[in-house]
C-alpha cells in the first residue's frame, strides 16, 4: 500500500468557475495560436490553440518578487496547469527608469524556485517558451497607437502636466476637453512621428486616448497611452525615445499573446472598461481579432506584521533598513528562500486562504503554521543547544565516549536513526538547569534526576558559579545500566528529559535568529512613518553548540533543531564545513508572549 498522500482537489473559486463556463460554451475552442505572439494576420496563419486556456504572470522588473506575487504565481500557474493550458511569464517591461537584468534574472529564479517553468511541450513533440517582454512588441504597440489616431481615438496634447492634472476633473466634476483634442488626424499622425523620430524634449506632449472627459470613471478621462522619455532600456537599448503606458500596453500585451483569461489585481478593477474600450477599438482596426482577452480581478495579499508596497520594500533596502534584497527578514520570495521558507509551504498557504473578491487582512501566523506544518514533514531532526552550558559528568571515564543513536525523523522511522556521541563532557541549555527550581520544574536542580535525550538517566550534585554568581558548570551523575534502547532503560523512572551535546565533538555554529521585521500589524498606521514600526529585535546572532553531522549541511538545507524550531543553512553565508544557519520558525507562535 502506498503511504504517499494524495493530492487534494483543487478549492473552487469564482475564477475556476468563469473558466468552467467559457471551457462548457466553447467560447476559446477556435482560437488560433501561430506558436508566438502577433497581431490577428500573424494568428489567423497558425493552427487551433493546443492550450485550453492561456494565462499570464506579468511582473514588471523594477524590483524583488514578495509574497504576493506567490499568490498570483500560484493562481496563473496553477490554473494553465489544472485546466490543459499554458502560463507565459511576461516581463513588463515599458518604464527603463525603473527596471533592470537584475530584476528579471532575479524574477525568473523565483518562479522556477516555486516550481514553475516556461518551457511547454507542444502535441508535435515539440518543446515552446512562453517567456516574453512586452518590449518586444513595442513595434506593434505603435502600429496599435497610429491605428487610433488614424480612426479618430486619440490625439497628441500639448498641455503641460499640471493643466492636464487640473483639467482631468475630480471625483464630482467633470473633465475639460484639451484645446489640442480635435486637430486633424493627418496632424496628429505628423506630430505624434516626430515624438518617436525625438524632435520633441521629454514631457512636452503626450498621446491620448480619445474617449469622454466627462467619464463617472475618470480613468476613462482620455488616458494617456504614450509619453516622450529618453531612457536607456535594459531590452531595446535607445532604441526608442516615447515609451507606452502600461495601461495601454497591457492590454495589447494580452491580445497578441492569446491570453484568455487576464487575471489581476482588484486595484486593475477601475481599469477594465479602458481594457475593454482598447480591444474593441482595435478589434475595429484589424489589427486584433475575436475573441479577446478578458480581465478579471481578485483580492491581492494583505498580511499583518510587513509591507508589501513595492516603493516602501525599495526605501528598506536602499536606506539600509535590512541587508538587501534577500534579507531573510523581508517579505520577499529571495528573503523567504534564505530564511528556509518552502515553495510546498507557499502553495499550503496560498490554498489556504483561498481567492475571493473581497479585500481582507490574512495575519502572519497563518503563513508561519503553513511552513512548520511542511517543515514537520520534511526537515530531518538534529540537537542544538542555543543557549550553553557545561554539564559535566563525573563518573563518566575521562577521555571516553560511545555512541548514542537519535531518529532522523520520529514520524518516519525508514530514514532510520543517526550516531550522536556522548562524551564526560556535554552541553546543555542554560534553562534546563535551576539552583532552587520553581514550581513544576522537572529538569535539572541539585538532587533530581533527569534522563539525557537518547541516552542515560543522570542525577545532580551541584554546580559552579563566576564571580557575578552566573551558573557555568553543573556537574551530575550517570546511572550507567539506564541507556536509552537497552532492557535497564525504563528501570528507573524521571520526569524529565533534556537534550544535550558532547563538548568535545560539538560544531561551534553561528546561528541567527530571525523575528518579525515590523513590531505592529499594520506598519505606518495612521499618520505614523511606517519605519518607526521596525522591530528592534528582528535579528539576534548568537553562537550555538550543534550536534556534529549538522556541520555537514549544505547551503539550503533544512533541519529541526528539537525543541527549538526549524533552521536553514545559509545560501549566502555558508561555507563548505562551516554552516551558517538562520532560523526560518519556531516549533509554536510565540510572538504574542
Amino acid at each position: 500500500m502506498s503511504t504517499e498522500k494524495e493530492p487534494l482537489p483543487a478549492a473552487s473559486n469564482f475564477i475556476r468557475a468563469i473558466i468552467d463556463k467559457d471551457l462548457a460554451e466553447h467560447k476559446y475552442a477556435n482560437k488560433k495560436w501561430a506558436g508566438s505572439p502577433g497581431d490577428a494576420a500573424h494568428q489567423a496563419a497558425g493552427q487551433v490553440d493546443f492550450a485550453k486556456i492561456r494565462t499570464r504572470f506579468p511582473p514588471e522588473p523594477n524590483g524583488y518578487l514578495h509574497i504576493g506575487h506567490a499568490k498570483s504565481i500560484f493562481l496563473n500557474f496553477g490554473l494553465a496547469r489544472d485546466y490543459g493550458g499554458v502560463c507565459h511569464l511576461r516581463f513588463d517591461d515599458t518604464n527603463p527608469e525603473k527596471e533592470s537584468q537584475e530584476y528579471v534574472d532575479s524574477i525568473s529564479d523565483m518562479v522556477q524556485w516555486l516550481g514553475f517553468g516556461w518551457e511547454n511541450p507542444t502535441p508535435n513533440g515539440k518543446q515552446e517558451s512562453n517567456l516574453y517582454f512586452a518590449s518586444d512588441y513595442f513595434d506593434v504597440m505603435y502600429q496599435a497607437a497610429e491605428a487610433l489616431i488614424t480612426h479618430g481615438h486619440a490625439y497628441v496634447d500639448e498641455q503641460t502636466a499640471d493643466e492636464v492634472r487640473i483639467n482631468r476633473g475630480t471625483l464630482t466634476e467633470p473633465g475639460k476637453d484639451s484645446p489640442f483634442r480635435n486637430r486633424s488626424v493627418e496632424d496628429n499622425l505628423r506630430i505624434f512621428r516626430e515624438m518617436r523620430d525625438g524632435k520633441h524634449p521629454d514631457g512636452s506632449m503626450l498621446l491620448r486616448a480619445k474617449i469622454d472627459m466627462a467619464s463617472p470613471n475618470i480613468n476613462m478621462r482620455d488616458p494617456a497611452i504614450y509619453r516622450i522619455r529618453r531612457a536607456h532600456h535594459h531590452n531595446t537599448g535607445d532604441q526608442w525615445c516615447i515609451y507606452p503606458m502600461y495601461t495601454f500596453a497591457h492590454p495589447i500585451e494580452d491580445a497578441l499573446e492569446q491570453i484568455t483569461h487576464s487575471i489581476c489585481t482588484l486595484e486593475f478593477e477601475d481599469q477594465r472598461p479602458f481594457y475593454d474600450w482598447l480591444m474593441a477599438r482595435l478589434v475595429e482596426a484589424n489589427l486584433l481579432a475575436n475573441p479577446v482577452p478578458y480581465q478579471y480581478e481578485f483580492a491581492r495579499l494583505n498580511l499583518t506584521y510587513v509591507v508589501l508596497s513595492k516603493r516602501k520594500l525599495i526605501q528598506l533596502v536602499e536606506e539600509k533598513h535590512v541587508s538587501g534584497w534577500d534579507d531573510p527578514r523581508l517579505p520577499t520570495l529571495a528573503g523567504a528562500r534564505r530564511r528556509g521558507y518552502t515553495p510546498e509551504g507557499f502553495k499550503l498557504f496560498t490554498d489556504r486562504i483561498g481567492v475571493s473578491k473581497a479585500d481582507s487582512w490574512i495575519e502572519y501566523n497563518i503563513l508561519e503554521d503553513c511552513m512548520r506544518e511542511v517543515l514537520n514533514e520534511s526537515a530531518p531532526r538534529k540537537i542544538g543547544v542555543l543557549d550553553p552550558i557545561k554539564l559535566v559528568i563525573d563518573n563518566y571515564p575521562a577521555g571516553q565516549d560511545e555512541d548514542c543513536h537519535a531518529p532522523n525523523h520520529p514520524q518516519k522511522p525508514e530514514l532510520g536513526k543517526r550516531v550522536v556521541k556522548l562524551s564526560k563532557e556535554l552541553w546543555i541549555e542554560r534553562e534546563d538547569f535551576m539552583e532552587e527550581p520553581s514550581k513544576g520544574y522537572f529538569r535539572l536542580f541539585p538532587g533530581n534526576m533527569v534522563r539525557l535525550r537518547y541516552g542515560y538517566v543522570v542525577k545532580c550534585i551541584s554546580c559552579e558559579k563566576d564571580a557575578a554568581g552566573n551558573v557555568t558548570t553543573v556537574h551530575c551523575e550517570y546511572l550507567p545500566d539506564t541507556k536509552s534502547g537497552t532492557p535497564g532503560a525504563d528501570s528507573v523512572k524521571v520526569k524529565g528529559n533534556i537534550h544535550w551535546v558532547s563538548a568535545s565533538h560539538a560544531y561551534t555554529a553561528e546561528i541567527r535568529l530571525y523575528d518579525r521585521l515590523f513590531k505592529q500589524a499594520h506598519p505606518g498606521s495612521g499618520d505614523k512613518d511606517f519605519l518607526e514600526d521596525i522591530n528592534p529585535d528582528s535579528v539576534k546572532t548568537i553562537t550555538a553548540q550543534l550536534e556534529q553531522s549538522a556541520q555537514e549541511a549544505q547551503p539550503g538545507e533544512c533541519y529541526q533543531f528539537e525543541r527549538h524550531g526549524y533552521f536553514v543553512a545559509d545560501r549566502k553565508d555558508s561555507v563548505a564545513g562551516k554552516p551558517v544557519f538562520n532560523r526560518t520558525v519556531t516549533l509554536r507562535d510565540n510572538w504574542q508572549k
